[in-house]
């Protein structure tokens, strides 16, 4: 009886043994969403413009986005204004502050049936969700 093997005999052992212990590593773990106010906004801005606007939603075809995420106050923020009128005063106003951010959405479409989706979809994409509704 042999004590040990040979070293060629222990190479596809070796072998072996580092395919299995790569393989039961986990992946990397995918990055945490930012919950700071500016990317949080950030991300709001995104799927609003995408889901809202781009996309042709008749919900929003008589508004227009104008996003103010540059904010010295520290709110960045997303306006939804008339479209034919970007100077007017906002209807919808989604701001965050803080970190982690600290949402609020207000303004005349609030009062409107199309508010729980506003806040569905805001609340969905400052999580860190994707999509429309």
């Amino acid at each position: 009886m042999r004590p040990f093997a040979s070293s060629k005999a222990l190479i596809p052992l070796v072998l072996a043994t580092a395919a299995i212990v790569s393989a039961c590593q986990s992946a990397t773990p995918a990055p945490k969403t930012s919950t700071a106010a500016l990317p949080t906004m950030e991300r709001i801005a995104l799927g609003a413009n995408s889901c809202w606007f781009k996309s042709g939603d008749a919900a929003f075809s008589a508004y227009r986005l104008a996003p103010e995420l540059n904010s010295f106050s520290g709110k960045p923020r997303i306006l939804v204004v008339p479209r034919r009128s970007p100077e007017s005063r906002p209807l919808l106003v989604v701001q965050a502050e803080g970190q982690p951010a600290k949402l609020s959405a207000f303004g005349p479409l609030m009062d409107e049936p199309v508010s729980s989706r506003i806040a569905t979809d805001v609340k969905r994409w400052a999580a860190g969700g994707k999509g429309c509704h």
